[in-house]
């Protein structure tokens, strides 16, 4: 039921914003668990396999065997997206989860321009504007810049923050190259398995793997993580990538900081300072503009012009 919901003529902006919508829900789900970084990132992945795999074999029946070279690039991006995972959970722990979850969105720059740089394609007008105010409304929501958030651990959660935006960047750019060729649940299986070996081994590092140390509350919080940020978000966000253009895609997924804040809020206590809320809103602005002018230029290339923005 679901593949067929995701299928090629299901509209992409919805999707996207349905796997959004999801994806916004994991931040205050894996800090209300009480997992650590390395063990939420590891688990995550590990409980959404089974799904995946029931998924991924009904698909393959379908849709028949995944090429050899497409499937390595789904397992380097799970491998990105892995790091990105481990990261981002850290992050969430020093500087709050909805405004961690406004830092992972420093994709919105870095993916246009890795699909500018490996193959040409054009960053929306005004671009660059808008990724350098999207640095500073990051730097403003991690409290880095407050006089009650400039120590080690704001900045700290900033750098986390925007190093799981980079590595989350490259798992989106990676998807949208491997993307569109018939599978859904396949490459989403792929990718999460690689995620899974790569949070392993970054997080075994660094806050080392705990499932043990979970109640039952905790594995109940870690299973709706691994359904809804992982199997949902993913199967909706992947159907959709392929479809829209580097920015839109990049951008679209602004929804998941403003509706994390409001969780982090309702449920968390979460109280960012006017400052961080003036960052995220900075962010959502900027994010929106790219978004605006990322259609805009899909338009102008329909009427024969030479940009590459759109669907593979």
């Amino acid at each position: 039921m679901l593949l067929r919901l995701t299928g090629r003529r299901a509209a992409p902006l919805p999707l996207a914003l349905s796997g959004a919508a999801c994806t916004s829900l994991s931040a205050p789900m894996v800090k209300v668990s009480g997992a650590d970084a390395g063990t939420a990132a590891f688990l995550r992945c590990v409980l959404a396999l089974p799904p995946l795999a029931l998924l991924a074999a009904a698909e393959l029946r379908r849709a028949g065997p995944r090429p050899r070279r497409l499937v390595l690039t789904d397992a380097a991006a799970g491998l990105l997206l892995g790091a990105d995972f481990v990261l981002w959970a850290a992050s969430i722990e020093l500087v709050g989860a909805g405004v961690a979850t406004v830092l992972l969105n420093v994709q919105v720059a870095v993916f246009p321009l890795l699909s500018r740089v490996t193959s040409g394609e054009r960053t929306p007008p005004g671009f660059w504007p808008a990724a350098a105010a999207i640095l500073a409304g990051l730097a403003l929501a991690s409290g880095a810049l407050t006089p009650a958030g400039s120590g080690g651990d704001a900045v700290l959660g900033l750098l986390l923050g925007a190093g799981a935006g980079t590595a989350y960047a490259g798992y989106l750019f990676l998807s949208r190259l491997g993307g569109g060729r018939g599978h859904t649940a396949t490459p989403v299986l792929t990718s999460t398995a690689a995620a899974a070996l790569s949070a392993a081994a970054v997080g075994g590092l660094s806050t080392g793997l705990h499932p043990g140390a979970l109640d039952a509350h905790g594995w109940a919080w870690m299973s709706a993580v691994a359904l809804f940020g992982q199997v949902l978000t993913w199967i909706l966000v992947g159907a959709a990538l392929p479809r829209l253009a580097p920015g839109v895609g990049a951008a679209v997924m602004v929804l998941p900081p403003v509706m994390a804040l409001g969780a982090g809020a309702a449920f968390l206590g979460e109280r960012p300072s006017p400052l961080q809320l003036a960052g995220c809103a900075v962010v959502v602005a900027a994010v929106w503009a790219v978004e605006r002018a990322g259609k805009k230029g899909a338009k102008g290339g329909k009427k024969g012009d030479t940009t590459k923005e759109g669907t593979h």
